[in-house]
């Protein structure tokens, strides 16, 4: 895993050279991988945090340039410790000692190379969750299968020249609906343990945007049509103008009530299951701390 010729890992297939540390592809980032925080997170889907919380894993660099990126620090700036695929696996142990409910690999995509390695040496026995921004390759997702017993993509265009103009991937929608076919192909329905949390299966977000409810009721009215019952379907009132949005007016600012109303109202007329997040969520209080200070989770004690 110390060099990649060419690399087709994500749709934006950039056929660059990715070494051990470097790459000039679109995400910027080499093969190793590289984490800006690992630890127990709070605040996913209930069904996922539970009362013990997710073990998430938060990797560096994306497949995305979204200009509104609440991870901005992490995804653009690349801000993180690189580590290796053992010790990526030491951390899927250390988190599993800490009794979370799963382990949540949070935009792993450009480094599947080294995250399937790192099932190799240990495959955690707990469900394991993919984080995604739903903009991956069909043949990416299918190395994964076997490893992978929960997906949690977003749908975050109906409209492409949305997802041009805001996260550079004229495709988007196109390529997300391709990839959440084969991310329910091979987790089939959502299955719930006696608790309430998840042990398989598929959970949509969909990201409301401000002044463009109109394209979250498309991606709705779309899911319902393409996965049925097969998807849990989460609404998503946490958007706050971080990153660059402030470049963009009409989408600087949070969503208002009746906005997000519209789109939950929706849902609620398509009989969509799933969860609707309350806008208290719209806070930076939530937005994860990137301090790297998860050094603890890199090594395994197996006496623990």
């Amino acid at each position: 895993m110390d060099y990649l010729k060419s690399c087709v890992a994500c749709p934006h297939k950039c056929g660059v050279e990715r070494t051990l540390l470097e790459g000039n592809g679109f995400c910027g980032m080499g093969l190793q991988p590289k984490v800006a925080r690992v630890g127990p997170h709070y605040w996913e889907e209930p069904c996922i945090s539970g009362s013990r919380g997710s073990g998430a894993i938060f990797f560096s660099g994306c497949t995305l340039k979204c200009v509104f990126c609440q991870n901005y620090e992490i995804s653009v700036n690349h801000v993180g410790t690189f580590i290796t695929p053992q010790q990526l696996a030491n951390c899927y142990r250390n988190l599993e000692d800490q009794g979370v409910h799963n382990i949540n690999l949070v935009s792993a995509s450009h480094f599947i190379e080294a995250v399937i390695e790192s099932f190799k040496i240990y495959r955690p026995k707990i469900p394991v969750l993919y984080n995604s921004s739903g903009y991956e390759t069909v043949e990416s997702l299918k190395r994964l299968e076997g490893y992978i017993d929960i997906y949690l993509p977003d749908f975050k265009y109906s409209d492409n020249r949305l997802a041009e103009k805001y996260s550079s991937a004229y495709d988007y929608s196109n390529v997300a609906l391709a990839a959440i076919k084969e991310m329910v192909r091979q987790t089939g329905k959502v299955k719930l343990d006696k608790d309430g949390i998840i042990q398989k299966g598929t959970i949509v977000r969909v990201l409301v945007l401000p002044n463009h409810t109109k394209d979250s009721i498309a991606i709705l009215d779309t899911i319902r049509a393409y996965y049925g019952d097969n998807v849990l379907v989460s609404v998503m009132g946490q958007y706050i103008p971080t990153g660059e949005a402030y470049k963009y007016p009409e989408i600087n600012r949070k969503i208002t009530q009746e906005e997000y109303d519209e789109v939950v109202d929706h849902a609620i007329e398509l009989d969509m299951d799933g969860f609707i997040q309350e806008l208290s969520a719209a806070d930076e209080e939530y937005v994860p701390c990137f301090d790297c200070s998860s050094s603890d989770y890199f090594n395994y004690n197996s006496t623990h």
